[in-house]
């Protein structure tokens, strides 16, 4: 369907750039063409991670340009491509619809704010009524709808008729619409009271909508390490898209497929037809052909948005009442689409082949080599394959009819029916084993689908008996095995496919289905009268499987929900399958959570625990599981929660099972060393594994799960400890991991508790020794999380720490963070300690300040001498380990600042004695006037000038021999010369006035500079070029006032710049400009 054009007033056709009018013979000015690019292609986040600053003119016009330009798109998602018939023009179709309600005027008070926009569209009602007034709000980025909302509440697949109003007067008024920064820019602009008045005069104008979330928002907010503290800014809807975020046009995923069930369930054939519609329409979309052109994956949205399309397909494959003809179309046309280069392909890996439900299983010994080899030479799988496969499938099979029939199907006298395979279990109730479990809850799927939902419980019923059975076999082929596989410690896959993220998602299906004859909805709407409607409550009552005394479908649905999540199953491939096998997991146990435990229920969750524990190699929670299957953990973490009121010792022993992360550990031969543990979790070592950073979270969330529980009992708490250090192998979790157990055990409002303190105290220990070598950046901030837990537990604690800081901190850490923070006063005061106990607490600070200037002096020698100030013996000791340092080869600049420190202190002969062992150490050449020891030399210089003529006599020596910089010698010289030299040792002035240079020290000095000047001066002329003849002029007049503090300055000089003149006549312009200056 095209879109018809625009009135003529417009002045441009549909699709044109939006409310140009009568300005088309402009030309565009370079800020519309540049913004109309950004606003194509930039998330506004980019923009604002590019410029610092953004100008308001620019922000507006790219905020202008956004919005989309063409009517043909909002004609596609409001019809997607409906064809009316032949000369009429469909008012049905939401897009005309919109259009004649734009044309009426019935489009008002049209706000943009940022990337959103809002309006209100009036229309009449059916004869009789009062005019609608429908408010509609749109978000959009890069120039696409990304999210519709209207009052109308439309239940529909496209965008309603409103939405559509309201986007078409955007494009053809564009220039009319009040156009507004995001909200963030204005609110920036305003001081405190005014954004005072303004959430005062939102939250009363919207009290009812808005004042519980109100309330709540300020609650955390004044709640100091609230998670909305933690975050730096806030939310703004109006304030476009993030860089990450997907760019696509908004459509409602979960509304197609409700859309097009409902229609199945209501038996219309309309709902084929709409489904033909839709995949023609998004096998069109171009990006198919880019992502493929490209080798790139598809948007997560996208890849949710196909496997919806192929589940769908299978549904309507399966329908139980079609005709031959029809599903003979359908699969043609299924075919055609599977063969297209764009067709999606399925992800995942997952078996078209498998066998049948077995009551009885046959061991797997294929090697994992022989594994990944029939994995590599899988064909082509579409997401339209299983629907083809299903075309295969039918419904007259005598036992199937039977099972669907009736309740009460039971063994007829003459025995099983259906040939070889059994019919019944040993308890006579209905099994079916005519399929892969995977196709035949897509069976049981179509049925709820095509409104069958008695016979869909019945075919559910004979799955899960079937899924039993096979489990009593299992556990029996286990038990005979048990002995070996314990030996081994390892096992190969048993299953040859997971449940779980199955592209049928055969357990959701029986789930859903199950649930849903058991569903109880009690609205709330008359105790919450200000709530939203949505708000509701679902409660779900126990439904007695007919013929099955003592079987209710909502236990089932738990049953059925464990065994699968339980399933002891390999990781899929590729990083969508793997991240639906997550989410998956994550909706199956949000529907269990919908579901209140009573004691039935808990009764089911305690039996099928245990046989969890006791599944061997095909349970997760087995003694002996695959290294590469699908970790527990967010499994484990509801089991834990939902059975620790009711048996809180099968609830830790599952718990604890579930902590493992196989594809982590390695096994090394004997008398190997072991790699550094950070090295296990590098992602190259794992290429297959992308979502192994979300599991070691869920791991870590699992273990801080049991460590709060286990609060108080030590045989817990230990048995979590050992389970953590065994399994936990990121650091970066398990320093959260203690900080965690740190929180729990120190409550604002009670005593803390020592024992999960002191858990937590051997996790911060664990993690210091695993990050001794390898320093990340958080190492400072969990060595003083340490030092502070420590000191929570109490004396003994913080200084068994200081006693074995060698195998947990670097030297640093432990004389500047750990000694010093554990003799601060305030922690001194949290301890409570006496006389005797400071002194002990300060002896084993100053004895670790000591050992850690001995390891490394070059960065610990001040640290300790600071720490050791008050005790003359540990002070004179460190000072005595600077010394030896020196001789070892302690670097001048530490020396230095060590010197510094003891004048500081008050000692300034030990000063004098470093910075001689200083300069001693240093070499600064003739061109090296800026070097970064010129303020140390001078300071030194000028401490054995206060010092006296003896310090001053003795220095000259180290200075002459260490410094060969003219003017750096010519300063120093000139400021022995202002004035006398200092106190000396006693305190007694030894001279009265100022040294001269004629005679000894400075008279060496004097030989020294002046020798440095002349080498300087030939040096500078080897390689002069005229723009630096004027420098060196200047350098010459330093030199000659160096000269004339000697008696025969005068006759030196002039002897030396005859010198030059007759080196370097080839200069002559230079040796004119010395003759102007200098005669």
């Amino acid at each position: 369907m095209e879109p018809p054009a625009a009135k003529r007033s417009r002045g441009c056709p549909a699709g044109d750039e939006p409310g140009t009018g009568a300005r088309r013979s402009r030309p565009e000015t370079l800020l519309d063409l540049s913004a109309k690019r950004v606003a194509e292609s930039w998330a506004f986040e980019q923009v604002e991670e590019r410029f610092s600053r953004v100008p308001e003119p620019v922000q507006k016009r790219i905020v202008f340009w956004s919005f989309p330009r063409s009517e043909r798109e909002i004609c596609m998602y409001s019809s997607l491509g409906y064809q009316p018939p032949e000369g009429e023009q469909d008012t049905r179709v939401p897009f005309t619809r919109g259009l004649h309600l734009l044309q009426s005027g019935a489009v008002d008070r049209v706000l943009q704010v940022g990337f959103h926009l809002s309006g209100n569209i009036r229309e009449l009602g059916a004869p009789g009524e009062p005019e609608q007034v429908y408010r509609v709000s749109i978000s959009f980025d890069r120039c696409k709808i990304t999210s519709v909302s209207c009052g109308c509440d439309n239940r529909d697949l496209f965008y309603c008729a409103h939405v559509v109003a309201l986007s078409l007067y955007r494009i053809r008024h564009a220039r009319q619409v009040e156009l507004r920064l995001p909200i963030s820019e204005t609110l920036s602009q305003m001081n405190r009271d005014q954004l005072q008045k303004f959430v005062q005069y939102l939250i009363s104008a919207h009290h009812t909508e808005v004042l519980p979330t109100a309330q709540r928002l300020a609650d955390e907010i004044l709640l100091l390490g609230s998670e909305i503290n933690l975050v730096h800014g806030a939310p703004d809807p109006t304030a476009g898209a993030g860089t990450e975020d997907a760019n696509c046009w908004h459509l409602d995923e979960e509304q197609i497929q409700e859309q097009v069930r409902e229609m199945l369930r209501a038996r219309d054939s309309n709902g084929a037809r709409m489904l033909i519609l839709m995949t023609e329409q998004f096998l069109q979309d171009p990006r198919l052909a880019l992502w493929r052109q490209q080798g790139a994956g598809m948007t997560d949205k996208c890849r949710q948005l196909w496997d919806e399309l192929g589940a769908l397909w299978v549904c309507v494959i399966l329908s139980p009442h079609c005709k031959p003809d029809e599903r003979s179309g359908w699969l043609q046309l299924l075919s055609t689409w599977d063969k297209l280069d764009v067709c999606p392909l399925e992800e995942g890996n997952y078996s078209f082949d498998i066998p049948s439900l077995q009551p009885a299983l046959t061991s797997r010994t294929g090697s994992e080599d022989e594994e990944e080899e029939v994995t590599g030479t899988s064909p082509r799988r579409t997401v339209f394959s299983r629907a083809l496969q299903a075309g295969e499938l039918h419904w007259n099979d005598s036992h199937l009819q039977r099972i669907l029939a009736s309740d009460s199907c039971g063994p007829s006298i003459t025995g099983n029916m259906g040939g070889d395979k059994p019919t019944f279990d040993p308890q006579g109730h209905p099994i079916w084993l005519g399929e892969p479990f995977p196709t035949a809850c897509a069976r049981v799927d179509t049925l709820r689908a095509h409104g069958y939902p008695h016979k869909a419980l019945r075919l559910a019923y004979a799955i899960i008996n079937t899924l039993r059975l096979q489990r009593r076999h299992q556990l029996e082929s286990y038990k005979q095995q048990k002995k070996e596989l314990l030996q081994k410690g390892a096992t190969c896959v048993t299953s040859t496919e997971g449940w779980v993220g199955h592209p049928l998602d055969p357990i959701g299906c029986l789930c859903r289905a199950l649930l849903e004859a058991c569903r109880v909805e009690e609205e709330l709407h008359n105790l919450f009268p200000d709530s939203a409607p949505e708000k509701r409550k679902l409660a779900y009552q126990h439904v007695p499987v007919p013929g099955s005394p003592g079987e209710s479908y909502l236990a089932l649905a738990l049953e059925v929900a464990l065994l699968g999540l339980g399933q002891q199953r390999a990781l899929p491939e590729g990083l969508y399958a793997q991240d639906k096998v997550v989410r998956n997991e994550e909706q199956l146990l949000a529907l269990l959570e919908e579901v209140e435990l009573d004691e039935r229920l808990v009764q089911v969750l305690r039996k099928q625990a245990g046989l969890l524990l006791e599944g061997g190699p095909f349970s997760g929670f087995g003694e002996v599981i695959f290294r590469e299957s699908v970790p527990m953990h967010t499994c484990a973490r509801y089991l834990f929660a939902a059975l620790l009121p009711h048996d809180p010792d099968l609830a830790f022993r599952l718990a604890l099972r579930a902590m493992r992360l196989p594809v982590l550990e390695t096994t090394f031969p004997a008398g190997e060393a072991h790699p550094n543990p950070l090295d296990s979790i590098v992602s190259n070592r794992f290429p297959r594994w992308f979502i192994l950073g979300h599991l070691e979270t869920r791991q870590c969330e699992l273990a801080s799960t049991m460590l709060t529980a286990a609060k108080g009992d030590t045989k817990w708490l230990h048995a979590v400890l050992a389970s953590v250090q065994q399994n936990i192998h990121s650091p970066a979790l398990l320093f959260k991991l203690a900080q965690d157990a740190c929180k729990t055990a120190t409550p604002a409002s009670a005593p803390p508790d020592t024992m999960l303190l002191g858990i937590a105290l051997e996790l911060g220990l664990q993690v210091m020794r695993m990050t001794l070598s390898t320093m990340t950046w958080r190492r400072r901030e969990m060595v003083r999380w340490l030092v502070s837990c420590a000191t929570e537990i109490g004396p003994p604690a913080l200084m068994s720490i200081m006693k074995n800081w060698y195998s947990l901190f670097t030297p640093v850490e432990a004389v500047t963070i750990v000694a010093v923070t554990g003799t601060t006063h305030a922690t001194l005061l949290r301890l409570q300690l006496d006389t005797t106990g400071r002194e002990e607490l300060w002896a084993c600070a100053r004895t670790l300040a000591l050992q850690c200037a001995m390891k490394d002096p070059q960065n610990c020698a001040l640290p300790a001498l600071t720490l050791c100030e008050k005790n003359h013996a540990a002070f004179e000791a460190a000072y005595q380990i600077v010394l030896d340092a020196a001789a070892g080869g302690l670097g001048h600049a530490h020396l230095f600042t060590v010197a510094r420190y003891m004048e500081h202190r008050g000692l300034p002969l030990r000063a004098y004695k470093l910075a001689t062992l200083a300069l001693a150490q240093l070499s600064i050449a003739f061109n090296q006037d800026s070097h970064p020891a010129v303020n140390d030399v001078l300071w030194a210089c000028s401490l054995s000038h206060s010092l006296g003529r003896h310090e001053l006599s003795a220095i000259v020596p180290l200075i002459i021999r260490s410094i060969h910089c003219a003017p750096m010698l010519s300063d120093i010289l000139r400021r022995w010369t202002l004035s006398a030299p200092g106190l000396g040792p006693l305190g007694a002035r030894r001279a009265t006035k100022p040294l001269g240079t004629d005679r000894a020290p400075l008279c060496q000095l004097l030989d020294a500079a002046v020798a440095a000047y002349i080498t300087t001066s030939h040096s500078r002329l080897t390689h002069i070029s005229p723009r630096h003849y004027g420098d060196f002029i200047e350098f010459l007049g330093k030199a000659r006032e160096t000269f004339l503090l000697a008696p025969d300055g005068h006759l030196q000089f002039a002897q030396f710049l005859e010198n030059l003149k007759q080196t370097y006549k080839g200069k002559k312009k230079l040796m004119l400009l010395v003759r102007e200056r200098f005669g």
